[in-house]
């Protein structure tokens, strides 16, 4: 095999320019977030119902944070990121608007994450780490706001906290799971 056919097909396995927030990325966090909203509706529902509501998996937080580590977007980018995320969230959500908030800062905090620790050694950990701490912090955002809204703030982060956490171990093992075979399937390397 020659060395031009060999570079082209290294360059045409990289489907996503990582840094840019254009079309490629835009089909990924489209195609992404589809697949998010349907296992909301299905899986979510399963499982937030199995543990009595214990846990209740978001796949579009797991879909947004899975763009932003696949295609590494700058803070902004992110900021849309997450800003288009929460409009998919209202199709489904029981606090209108609240996700604006919540999603928008948790994809900036995300693409920080990941923007500092790709470059490092614990890479590794960046989908586990960035994941959890991502949904954690959507979740409080979350729970805060409402609490703002309705009040009884200790019966209310009683009983959300629990679940913002486990929903964001959840979320982490997923990302984690999940990282690797998109990253391969785009014929991505780190």
């Amino acid at each position: 095999m020659s060395e031009n056919t060999t570079a082209a097909r290294t360059t045409t396995a990289r489907t996503v320019d990582r840094g840019k927030l254009d079309v490629q990325a835009l089909v990924l966090l489209a195609v992404l977030l589809a697949a998010g909203f349907i296992l909301n509706f299905t899986v979510g529902r399963m499982i937030s119902s199995i543990s009595g509501g214990l846990i209740s998996p978001e796949f579009i937080i797991s879909a947004f944070c899975l763009t932003i580590l696949v295609v590494r977007p700058n803070v902004g980018q992110a900021l849309i990121i997450g800003l288009i995320s929460a409009a998919v969230i209202q199709l489904t959500t029981t606090s209108p608007f609240v996700d604006f908030a919540a999603e928008g800062i948790a994809a900036m905090l995300m693409a920080v994450i990941v923007r500092a620790g790709m470059e490092t050694p614990a890479k590794r950990v960046i989908p586990l780490v960035g994941s959890f701490v991502t949904t954690a912090v959507s979740g409080v955002i979350f729970m805060l706001i409402r609490i703002a809204m309705v009040g009884a703030a200790s019966e209310l982060a009683a009983a959300m906290l629990p679940v913002v956490l486990l929903t964001a171990v959840f979320n982490a093992i997923l990302v984690s799971a999940l990282y690797l075979p998109i990253r391969k399937a785009l014929g991505l390397s780190d």
